[in-house]
């Protein structure tokens, strides 16, 4: 049986843990482990069903309050909704739902997406048939509704170009996004490819291809 000095030893050199594995360790109950782990204060993953433990000294969170230990996922700031709610807070002009699952690793079609979609901090919104996401914070949902407006006009394709883009995928399966800004450009006018991407990344039609190809 370990010490409790013991076992954080261990715990810092496996970085991450199971409260099954520190049962093992202690040689105690299940009451007692989640005793400890709340007094270590430690945080727990927001993927894996919550199964996974690190200590507050271990992670080097990222710029989005992110730290992955192999495929196990934590955040500074809490669970997978307190996440998702302060990452929309801090976005410059709202998440879309592929933007959120990019950021925390998960399905973009999600059922988690439907679970916050009333959610305190959140006011979900839909954009060009998607649903975009934004604070629910006076300041910042005006904040970042002129900044997603003005994105938006100097972004964005017309509802126009829009359709005419999805029709040429359906009839050239495979053609690339230089020749769909072609197609879709009005008579002596040119679409950015840059801004015909932006649009496929939204609506999650981008495959992972090479550059030049959709």
């Amino acid at each position: 049986v370990m010490d409790e000095k013991g076992v954080l030893k261990k715990f810092r050199q496996r970085k991450i843990i199971t409260i099954e594995q520190l049962v093992q360790l202690f040689k105690c109950s299940v009451i007692t482990v989640r005793r400890r782990l709340k007094k270590w204060k430690t945080h727990t993953s927001i993927n894996k069903n919550g199964r996974y433990y690190t200590l507050p000294q271990i992670p080097v969170f990222d710029e989005n309050g992110l730290w992955k230990y192999q495929t196990v996922l934590f955040s500074k700031y809490g669970n997978l909704k307190q996440t998702t709610i302060e990452l929309i807070r801090r976005s410059q002009v709202g998440l879309s739902a592929v933007d959120i699952a990019k950021i925390l690793e998960i399905p973009s079609s999600s059922s988690f997406f439907s679970q916050i979609k009333n959610v305190a901090g959140i006011k979900r919104e839909k954009h060009q048939g998607r649903f975009i996401y934004f604070s629910d914070i006076p300041y910042n949902y005006q904040r970042q509704k002129r900044a997603f407006g003005r994105q938006k006009t100097t972004e964005w394709l017309t509802d126009a170009q829009a359709v005419e883009i999805l029709i040429q995928m359906i009839k050239h399966p495979g053609i690339d996004i230089e020749q769909l800004a072609v197609k879709a450009a009005p008579r002596g006018k040119w679409v950015d490819s840059a801004i015909i991407r932006r649009f496929l990344q939204f609506h999650d039609l981008l495959k992972k291809t090479p550059d030049t190809k959709l």
